[in-house]
């Protein structure tokens, strides 16, 4: 669950992009290291939003069919916008789409991006659709399945349950790490040894790279280094 302890953690945690975090993962959580990520390529419109952190608010839609009940529906959309309101931040949506196509009415454009924006939600992360892509709310990051032209009968069916995006299983409360690459969930007892486990990597690629740079670059120079640097990726 959330721990605003460890907001400054996590706002280092944003200087790095995704598939570092999974590298640093690989070396701190290694029984994780084929889960806890996304699976298939996903479209992610605002890149420049950089990677984002923060704690999954999870929960499911449906679109294809109208809802049984225009009044359950409509009550069930405001405590998915509560629960929102209420959450400590920073908070990511993690939304599924249940239908058997998943994709075929977007939740997320102008209006829902703007309206999550203001409730202090970072982005979402969804296998289903996005549209609006020129209208979408400043700062705001996306990361879903695809992009289609209409929102049919989007809704929310379901609230704080876990949800499976592409592979990547997410508890309501999880800690997520996202950008252009994909999403990973990241163990909350483990951020502080990550970002050590980073920096250790990343000085050790650094290694590699300007060996490539050097005029006597030769493959027993970059073997003498593999000895050492066993983990780079």
């Amino acid at each position: 669950m959330p721990d605003p302890s460890l907001a400054p953690a996590l706002e280092a945690l944003r200087r790095f992009d995704t598939p570092t975090v999974c590298n640093g993962l690989e070396v701190v959580a290694p029984e994780r290291r084929a889960l806890g990520f996304t699976r298939q390529p996903m479209v992610c419109p605002t890149p420049e939003s950089g990677p984002i952190v923060g704690w999954a608010r999870t929960a499911t839609m449906r679109a294809a069919a109208p809802p049984a009940s225009a009044e359950d529906a409509t009550a069930l959309m405001a405590q998915y916008y509560r629960r929102l309101e209420s959450a400590p931040g920073p908070a990511i949506t993690v939304i599924q789409d249940l239908d058997q196509e998943s994709g075929i009415g977007a939740f997320w454009g102008e209006v829902n991006t703007t309206l999550h924006k203001r409730l202090g939600v970072a982005g979402v992360v969804t296998d289903g659709s996005i549209r609006d892509l020129d209208m979408l709310a400043p700062g705001f990051f996306l990361l879903a399945g695809s992009v289609r032209p209409s929102h049919a009968f989007a809704r929310v069916v379901g609230v704080g349950q876990a949800v499976d995006i592409f592979g990547m299983t997410v508890c309501d409360g999880d800690l997520l790490h996202a950008d252009r690459h994909g999403a990973v969930v990241i163990p909350a007892d483990r951020v502080h040894d990550l970002l050590q486990a980073i920096d250790t990597l990343v000085a050790k690629e650094g290694r590699i790279l300007e060996a490539c740079a050097r005029d006597d670059f030769s493959v027993d120079l970059l073997e003498t280094l593999w000895r050492d640097d066993q983990d780079l990726h």
